[in-house]
């Protein structure tokens, strides 16, 4: 079992053995580089039974012959010859290993074959295996730069940077190095056999050195011990920020190709990361800068953003790219303004975002004293402080340290979290730190956009934090009948049961009983065959639609005729109803993550419009109403072209209702759906169901 005692002493070597050393090996040398420039030489020992030479350094036949314990070894001979690697590092006292070839489970069902057995070796030896597939792990404050990569970091940050994909770490890593963004550890996970991302960040989630998690994923292995992870890291306050590969049918493709990674629906991933307070991203600048604002800032009292500036034209484009991320700009409160009216110039205007205007330039206290005026109004949840910086590496003098000072000055007095927030994106190198550490200024955003993004995520994400999504009804006590098939009349009466309101309906057996029930409704009425074998009704001519009383005997035995062959239970008789807006409401169950609750636009055309909100049960009436706001033609449902307004908090009780059902059939249910849901205005019933039995063999483990 992974657990995070033994993860941490996995990264926190002091022992390495590099079995497989060559100099043909690029992997090899860089590996050996990296280890000895950081003064782990005299530890680090060179495995290869043919060469007494590597790297200039003489070369042991095997782990045990070294003679001194191994903490971790890098495996990097071919997978044939990787499991008696393995047992000679065991041999020799190793706790774990990384195993850097391939030709595992991305390869084939040889290869998936060749993984398992490997992580079974490493079971019974009882060592931590990660890989395959992986270049290594950087543990930045412990100084252990066991990896496979140039140029790791050195100076500790923290954020934590998980890969599944080693070629990309590099390009993360020095994207973070020229951003600004100190990493905790950078850690490659290659194929996830036996150490997932999920194991990593239960681990780092305890790592004091640690304030937030970025990570690069193409699929979710072990969907359990992920979810448990994210729910720490929320509950913890790192945010978890997660670039995830495969929104694509080709991206999906070619990630299968890579690790062997099943990626899922895409949708269903964006509604269980929305569930687990996880922030989701779509580049890998996106995803570092929001883990680096997330670590400094930690989760936000208020989602308010105030804005300092020298630009007014900073602040205009602020304004705009804070519209389109959802970021909030909050009015300043009246104290605030008066302030600031204070210490502004006469021709300045005090509002959020704030123009200092050139007054600055002559009296830079005007930074000082307007961040901490922005930063303690009661609205504001993070201030930004938007000025230059220098970007050339060439030593030559910085005249602008004096606004770097002041600004470093009010973020000390401010009472929310700061950032400084520069108008382009540019490279924050050494001699930019150098004057940020002079002027007391922790953390910086290149660029404008990034900055305004970053800070919207991190403000959703801590409001939703620790939210409540359970239901505050408990589920209906129902049972689904017994047999493996169900009828639209064993459907109805579970929803009616559960408190879902359906359509008035008569179930006849016969012409006569067919043409009272219509004559009763005193209005033309929809029939529909009832039969446990029949799912898509229309499909066959086994529905008519506005039968009047007069035609309803015809119509239930064209009917009938029409479902011959199939196992018949009568007819289904309920009156008409005009034109109103319809809604699928649906839970199907998802083979990683248990059922989910579906809610879509359009009854019969869902599939043309391709609305859809997702979201794991249990789902609370609020949730359901965020749920229908979601989606892109939420307008309809807010009354349009004369059509009365749906009443949402009624809508959003029936979905929820809906939820409570399925999860009251529990692990019987495969999929149950209400299509279509009829709303007008106040109006809701459910027009048809359809329930599913999980079928035997597809029971969760």
């Amino acid at each position: 079992m992974i657990t995070p005692d033994r993860l941490r002493a996995f990264l926190e070597p002091r022992s390495f053995a590099l079995i497989g050393a060559s100099d043909k090996s690029t992997f090899s040398a860089l590996v050996h580089r990296n280890l000895t420039a950081a003064g782990h030489g005299e530890s680090t020992y060179l495995v290869n039974r043919r060469n007494g030479e590597v790297h200039g350094r003489p070369t042991y036949p095997t782990c045990e012959a070294v003679g001194r314990p191994i903490d971790l070894a890098f495996v990097m001979v071919p997978a044939a010859a990787a499991p008696g690697a393995v047992r000679d590092a065991a041999a020799a006292g190793a706790r774990g290993v990384l195993v850097l070839s391939s030709g595992y489970a991305e390869a084939g069902e040889e290869g998936k074959a060749r993984q398992r057995e490997l992580v079974a070796l490493a079971e019974e030896l009882g060592i931590v295996l990660m890989g395959p597939n992986v270049l290594g792990f950087v543990n930045v404050a412990a100084g252990v730069p066991a990896m496979a990569l140039a140029d790791p970091p050195a100076v500790p940050g923290n954020v934590a940077l998980i890969s599944q994909s080693g070629a990309s770490c590099g390009a993360m890593k020095d994207f973070a190095a020229l951003a600004g963004v100190g990493l905790s550890h950078v850690i490659t996970v290659g194929n996830e056999a036996m150490v997932t991302v999920g194991h990593l960040v239960d681990c780092l989630v305890d790592d004091d050195r640690t304030e937030a998690i970025a990570v690069f994923m193409e699929g979710i292995r072990d969907p359990g011990v992920f979810e448990r992870a994210a729910r720490r890291a929320a509950a913890a306050g790192k945010a978890l920020v997660i670039l995830k590969a495969g929104r694509s049918e080709l991206a999906a493709r070619a990630a299968a190709s890579h690790t062997g990674a099943l990626v899922g629906d895409d949708r269903v991933v964006d509604a269980v990361f929305e569930r687990l307070g996880v922030i989701r991203v779509d580049t890998i600048e996106d995803m570092l800068v929001t883990a680096g604002v997330a670590a400094h800032t930690g989760p936000l009292e208020r989602p308010g953003l105030g804005v300092v500036s020298i630009s007014g034209g900073a602040c205009d484009i602020i304004a705009d790219l804070a519209q389109d991320a959802g970021a909030e700009l909050p009015e300043l409160a009246p104290a605030t303004v008066e302030r600031l009216a204070a210490v502004m110039p006469a021709y300045g205007a005090s509002h959020n975002p704030l123009d200092i205007t050139g007054a600055a330039i002559m009296n830079p206290e005007l930074w000082r004293e307007s961040v901490a005026a922005v930063g303690a109004d009661p609205g504001v949840g993070v201030v930004v402080a938007v000025n230059s910086l220098p970007w050339r590496e060439d030593g030559a003098p910085f005249y602008g340290q004096k606004f770097v000072d002041a600004i470093g000055a009010g973020m000390a007095e401010s009472k929310a979290p700061a950032l400084y927030l520069t108008q382009v994106t540019q490279p924050i190198g050494a001699q930019t730190r150098s004057v940020l550490d002079a002027g007391g200024v922790a953390h910086v955003v290149p660029g404008l956009r990034l900055g305004v993004d970053a800070v919207a995520r991190v403000a959703r994400w801590s409001a939703r934090r620790g939210r409540d999504e359970a239901a505050a009804v408990p589920p209906p006590a129902v049972a689904l009948p017994d047999g493996d098939l169900f009828s639209e009349v064993d459907a109805r009466n579970l929803l009616e049961a559960a408190g879902v309101p359906v359509v008035p309906a008569r179930h006849v057996h016969s012409a006569k009983e067919a043409a009272d029930a219509a004559a009763e409704f005193g209005t033309p009425v929809a029939m529909k065959i009832v039969s446990v074998d029949i799912a898509h009704k229309s499909d066959l001519g086994c529905v008519r639609l506005g039968v009047t009383a007069e035609r309803a005997g015809t119509a239930y035995e064209e009917i009938v005729e029409a479902g011959r062959g199939h196992r018949l239970d009568g007819v289904l008789v309920s009156p008409m109803r005009a034109a109103a807006t319809e809604l699928l409401a649906g839970v199907t169950r998802d083979p990683d993550w248990g059922l989910m609750l579906a809610v879509a636009l359009g009854g019969v055309l869902v599939e043309v419009l391709d609305d859809v909100a997702l979201a794991p049960l249990p789902v609370s009436p609020a949730r359901a109403r965020s749920m229908l706001d979601g989606l892109r033609g939420a307008a309809v449902l807010r009354g349009v072209r004369g059509r009365p307004a749906a009443d949402l908090d009624r809508l959003a009780e029936v979905i929820a209702a809906v939820g409570r059902l399925a999860e009251a059939l529990g692990p019987d249910l495969e999929s149950l759906e209400v299509n279509p849901l009829r709303v007008a205005g106040g109006e809701i019933e459910a027009l048809d169901a359809l329930v599913v039995r999980r079928r035997p063999g597809n029971e969760e483990d």
